[in-house]
């Protein structure tokens, strides 16, 4: 019989959650249309880069159709990941990619917005699945399930925050569980 642990880290298990995410992110880089490998406006850069995450979203959140927002509010959000993507100036960076063709060019920032996104959104459902499983769980359940999770997993964690009963896991168990699939990931390209 599967514990209510098993069915969470079954339903946060890398496959459904970053796998499927990031799939369908290659998914939107794929099907997006852009008619040039360089853009050399910056306006038009803009433009691209709001409707490519506009599509995106549709892709990753499975959307029916188009979402229908300001390009401008797409805009700002690209550039937040841009930054993060990219450093500070990250969007001035970027498009000097698209502009240039260097370090992949626009398909190369396309790429890696994408990335940074399909991340993001993994990070965010992982995190709302953890978090609606620990709030349903009595005190003493999150403790059951936390020694269920060490007496399971804790050989493929580090021995410093096993020991000493695994208290350090038991303060952070939210934490761990948010960090399983990545670990799982981690496992499963060793050797490869």
């Amino acid at each position: 019989m599967q514990t209510k642990l098993d069915k969470l880290l079954a339903l946060i298990s890398p496959e459904k959650t970053i796998v499927e995410t990031y799939n369908r992110a290659n998914e939107a880089l794929n099907t997006f249309g852009v008619d040039t490998a360089q853009i050399e406006q910056w306006d038009r850069f803009r433009y691209c880069m709001a409707e490519f995450l506009r599509n995106l979203d549709c892709r990753i959140l499975r959307l029916r159709g188009p979402v229908e927002v300001s390009p401008d509010y797409y805009w700002r959000r690209c550039a937040q990941v841009l930054l993060r993507v990219y450093g500070s100036n990250g969007e001035k960076a970027a498009f000097e990619m698209a502009r240039t063709g260097n370090e992949g060019g626009l398909y190369g920032v396309l790429k890696a917005v994408a990335m940074r996104v399909a991340d993001e959104y993994s990070e965010n459902e992982i995190s709302a699945k953890v978090v609606a499983f620990m709030d349903s769980l009595t005190v003493d359940e999150q403790l059951d399930a936390c020694s269920e999770y060490v007496s399971k997993y804790g050989h493929l964690l580090p021995s410093e925050i096993t020991e000493a009963n695994a208290i350090r896991i038991r303060a952070n168990f939210r934490k761990v569980l948010e960090n399983h699939p990545r670990l799982l990931l981690r496992f499963q390209g060793v050797g490869r």
